[in-house]
């Protein structure tokens, strides 16, 4: 069966509303409660932690068939800059799903990055690049067959998590998280809030106030 090319869901948040989340950690995200949407830590970032640059934009999604990789290679022309692709390949670690040759071209294409729950080759050239973040569940050096299966910009499971077409991708050192349109507009408050939070929990800490004052914590008990 031939690829199924999705069209892409109109979105109705405004790059305002997007913006307000480049200061969140997914860290902070993820604190928010269970409707931000936690991607298995077990899906990394190539780069070392305090190397990887920041996954940040909406989703096109991609599901494919492995070892076919077809979706992914109708995706190439559909994607727009400043997206990010996310590829389900149902954690399939035996064959890559992509490698410096389509990710290169999707960083031409000034695509910000790419979540994989399944495999990536050609790691020393992808990660390599500070200005387009990989994550990903495997590494192998197999390369894909077929071109002929799989579905673009229909929700996918990456990482037991849901994503849609059109979710806010957020990625750092810890990991990932997705946020629907919903989430980005209801819980941007909280997120804004939890980070003036812990810009005073340091400061307190630092002024030499205890942690049961910062914290407010009960009086332990002391044996």
């Amino acid at each position: 069966m031939p690829v199924t090319l999705h069209a892409a869901p109109a979105s109705d948040l405004t790059p305002d509303e997007i913006a307000r989340w480049r200061a969140v950690p997914v860290a902070v995200a993820v604190d928010l409660g269970r409707d931000a949407g936690q991607i298995d830590p077990a899906i990394r970032p190539l780069r070392p932690a305090g190397q990887q640059p920041r996954l940040f934009g909406q989703a096109v999604t991609v599901r494919c068939d492995p070892p076919d990789f077809g979706a992914v290679l109708h995706a190439l022309d559909v994607i727009q800059p400043g997206q990010v692709l996310v590829i389900d390949a149902g954690s399939h670690r035996d064959t890559a799903m992509i490698g410096d040759i389509l990710s290169g071209h999707l960083r031409q294409k000034g695509v910000v990055g790419l979540v994989c729950d399944g495999a990536v080759r050609d790691t020393g050239t992808l990660g390599g690049w500070d200005d387009f973040a990989v994550f990903s569940r495997w590494i192998t050096p197999r390369g894909p067959t077929g071109a002929d299966k799989g579905s673009v910009n229909l929700p996918v499971v990456i990482g037991g998590c849901m994503v849609r077409p059109g979710d806010l991708v957020i990625g750092d050192d810890d990991g990932l998280v997705a946020l629907t349109p919903q989430v980005v507009r209801s819980r941007i408050a909280d997120a804004e809030a939890k980070l003036a939070r812990e810009v005073e929990w340091t400061r307190a800490l630092a002024q030499g106030q205890s942690a049961a004052q910062v914290f407010g914590l009960s009086a332990p008990i002391r044996a």
